[in-house]
């Protein structure tokens, strides 16, 4: 089984950074697509970046210009530096990854997990 763990939520005044972190361990084969989302009281999980192992990102354009996302292949990690931050960007943030894992029979199947998600506020 895949976990992951973020860190590096919290509150911060408009206009200042926070950098989420996530990290996947467990009985990983191989890591495809790794990315961040969203969540909003009272709406919908959104997207707001993914990176393919190459480095390729694809960002929501709300976050363009201010958010960036990096992953490390090595350590099976990947970040978030958010800058610039706004009231619209509170939100609990969630991490993603897809790979394939091996199972307890030596077999290999695809994954798609989530982080336990971390808080963002932003507020003066």
């Amino acid at each position: 089984q895949v976990q992951l763990v973020e860190s590096g939520g919290g509150l911060v005044q408009p206009g200042g950074s926070l950098r989420l972190s996530c990290a996947a361990s467990g009985s990983i084969f191989r890591i495809y697509v790794m990315g961040w989302y969203r969540q909003a009281p009272g709406k919908q999980r959104e997207l707001v970046a993914t990176i393919t192992p190459l480095g390729i990102t694809n960002n929501a354009d709300s976050v363009k210009g201010r958010f960036t996302i990096s992953r490390d292949n090595a350590k099976r990690m990947v970040y978030l530096q958010m800058n610039s931050l706004k009231s619209e960007d509170t939100a609990v943030y969630y991490c993603n990854v897809r790979g394939v894992e091996r199972t307890t029979t030596g077999a290999q199947q695809d994954f798609n997990s989530w982080g336990q998600g971390t808080q963002v506020t932003v507020s003066s």
